[in-house]
């Protein structure tokens, strides 16, 4: 049985929830947790999950809408932490590829949602992309106070910053890039990850995993990810499974 760890349930639109969630269960997921990222979905993700009792949610605003956060959402994020089926705060991070939101404003908003997960005693889930000095650096103010950490999820970024977020207590998640082409960057820090630090994710709709380029991504798209972490660890696949089932569990205690 595997854990769907990162996806965005109300972002798919090439098949009804209901289709989804069949084909989940075939492929052998037993739970899912859909993102919270922008003030417009964070109601979304919590009504989904209320519906449904494999999905679970976060609540976060994501780098991107950094500029639209208040203390309206801020508020959220703390009333909601009390549900059973709120597993983290996120997703929060950096990301200065598109800055669809100043750095400044990015760093504030990420460095409020970190103090808010202390506060909460809850893990987050990190999106960095592009700003590896910046994220070590607020990182290296809050881990201590972070007991329960998160994941770096849909890690793309250099080794130097795997090594630091693993030696501060950090989970790493891996999607469908790990099966491009041009991903040795990856790959690579794929095999330097150890399997007890391993998250499985689609990250769907997004990054649609080989052989399945061109369709739009889905939770039920995890074993190719699975499969592939296996072959580039030159591991059992079921034995793979289950370890990352219990990272999954350890990362997120409320999934349990």
């Amino acid at each position: 049985m595997m854990i769907e760890t990162h996806c965005h349930l109300d972002y798919l639109k090439a098949e009804s929830l209901e289709v989804i969630r069949q084909k989940i269960k075939d492929a052998g997921i037993m739970k899912v947790i859909t993102i919270g990222v922008d003030p417009l979905n964070l109601d979304l993700v919590v009504d989904i999950s209320d519906q449904h009792e494999e999905i679970y949610f976060t609540q976060g605003i994501h780098p991107h809408d950094s500029k639209d956060a208040t203390e309206v959402e801020f508020q959220k994020i703390r009333d909601r932490s009390v549900k059973p089926k709120m597993v983290a705060v996120g997703e929060i991070g950096l990301d200065y590829h598109y800055n669809n939101s100043v750095p400044e404003v990015q760093r504030k908003v990420f460095e409020t949602q970190l103090q808010l997960a202390c506060e909460l005693d809850l893990p987050v889930v990190i999106h960095t992309r592009e700003a590896e000095d910046d994220t070590k650096a607020i990182l290296k103010n809050f881990s201590r106070s972070l007991k329960k950490k998160g994941v770096i999820h849909s890690f793309t970024s250099s080794p130097d910053l795997a090594e630091f977020v693993l030696s501060e207590g950090f989970y790493i998640g891996f999607n469908g890039i790990i099966t491009f082409k041009k991903a040795e960057n990856v790959q690579d820090v794929v095999k330097i990850t150890p399997i007890e630090r391993i998250l499985f994710e689609t990250d769907s709709p997004f990054l649609t995993p080989v052989p399945h380029r061109g369709k739009e991504n889905a939770p039920y798209y995890l074993p190719f990810v699975a499969a592939k972490i296996a072959e580039l660890k030159a591991l059992d696949l079921e034995q793979l499974k289950d370890q990352v089932l219990k990272n999954s569990l350890q990362c997120f205690p409320k999934l349990a």
